[in-house]
């Protein structure tokens, strides 16, 4: 008899114990999945695998979570969980899916992508690279700092903007304030993609810095 109240006692514990580790991932997959709505992330499918021993788990029903302000948006991470004045770090692994962007075929070092040189794939978003590509728009045009294998996940690190202006090329310079907007032409003394800054010789041979526009014309705000 004794044997048997024993063994219910166990039983009974396992199932307490099963059913805290669901509460708890339900909590966490429930506080991921709100974060990545707000953000407009790419995943659309997330799980998160806990790390910690159940014994450092938040003793509370309902912890609040928090996480970093520069933490990551998938992976393996940190996330403190906070009972009261109690607060607890829970590792966790967070795995979603979702698109992303993947070289078509071969392309050598500096050629300018074109949509026929990478495709989409789907798969699991947290094992990619830093700052992988999750959609064609953000290279479009883009050139290639690196050799691309066929299917080897594209990050932004692999590539650059195009030039909008070269060393050299003539330009025009618009100066603009409160009341006024003053062009002239210059010649640019460095390579810049678009937003970048680049030093401009005027044709009186002072030497200014501006952004570079859209459109190849170089802004300087006063």
């Amino acid at each position: 008899m004794r044997a048997l109240s024993l063994l219910v006692l166990c039983l009974t514990g396992l199932l307490t114990l099963s059913a805290s580790a669901e509460d708890l991932t339900g909590q966490l997959n429930q506080f991921f999945k709100s974060r990545y709505g707000e953000n407009g992330q790419h995943a659309d499918t997330l799980s998160v695998v806990v790390k910690t021993p159940q014994a450092q788990w938040p003793d509370c029903a309902a912890p609040q979570f928090s996480l970093p302000g520069n933490s990551r948006m998938w992976g393996s991470m940190s996330v403190a969980a906070n009972c009261g004045q109690n607060r607890r770090y829970i590792q966790v692994q967070v795995q979603v899916t979702g698109d992303y962007i993947v070289a078509a075929r071969q392309v050598p070092r500096g050629t300018s992508l074109t949509p026929a040189d990478v495709k989409v794939e789907h798969g699991r978003l947290d094992t990619l690279p830093a700052r992988a590509v999750m959609s064609a728009d953000e290279v479009a045009d883009a050139v290639t700092l690196r050799d691309f294998l066929p299917g080897q996940p594209v990050t932004l690190m692999m590539v650059r903007q195009p030039w909008r202006v070269k060393a050299g090329q003539n330009v025009t310079v618009t100066a603009s304030g409160e009341g006024f907007n003053v062009s002239s032409e210059g010649q640019a003394m460095n390579n810049a993609t678009a937003a970048q800054l680049v030093r401009v010789r005027m044709s009186s041979g002072q030497i200014v810095n501006g952004k570079v526009g859209a459109d190849g014309n170089i802004l300087i705000t006063l």
